[in-house]
């Protein structure tokens, strides 16, 4: 079994950066550079023959390369229960564009529909009973936080592996946007799919 997910890599000088901003906010376990990345979708566990038609559905998507722009600093819900501090994404046609065109491939390829809105951000952070005072003070430091335009010209499919830390991630495939072909894993550049 597998377990996937589409994202968007980032290129490596922007996940440094953005990784130097951890720190200040007790609970909170801070992702490292390297894990760092933009959900598209989450797909979960599959079988082998799953994920073969997968990456066909994925490989069919057709759209343009598109500038991204990541700003601001936030998290989901009240302070007192976040669960996550994160980067959040100018709003985007092509980007949302993008990833209609993910979830109707994904869809067809037999996965189930996404029920959740998509909410495209970067998690810096996952949260344990973090006080909401620190997590508050963290965004209001951090929230003119700019990232962009970063050229975004593929989206990838990654496999996931639990350990006992961090997840450790694992690239499959990018796919490229424009009138470039889906290539392996191995025809990528390590600047644009991780460490």
């Amino acid at each position: 079994m597998l377990r996937l997910f589409v994202a968007l890599a980032l290129p490596h000088p922007v996940r440094l950066r953005l990784s130097l901003l951890g720190g200040g906010v007790p609970g909170a376990r801070w992702i490292p550079a390297e894990n760092l990345h933009l959900t598209l979708r989450f797909i979960g566990e599959v079988d082998l023959g799953r994920s073969e038609d997968i990456d066909a559905a994925l490989q069919s998507i057709e759209a343009p390369e598109f500038p991204l722009i990541l700003e601001g600093v936030d998290y989901f819900g009240p302070a007192r229960a976040a669960r996550s501090i994160h980067v959040g994404v100018r709003r985007n046609p092509a980007l949302e564009h993008l990833y209609q065109k993910i979830e109707s491939a994904l869809v067809r390829s037999g996965c189930e529909p996404e029920r959740r809105k998509f909410s495209p951000h970067v998690t810096l952070a996952r949260l344990r009973n973090a006080p909401g005072n620190r997590i508050a003070g963290f965004v209001a430091e951090h929230n003119l936080v700019r990232e962009g335009p970063i050229p975004i010209a593929s989206f990838t499919l990654f496999s996931s592996f639990l350990s006992h830390n961090e997840p450790i991630y694992r690239v499959e495939r990018v796919y490229s946007l424009g009138s470039e072909r889906a290539g392996p894993a191995h025809d990528a550049a390590p600047d644009d799919v991780g460490d």
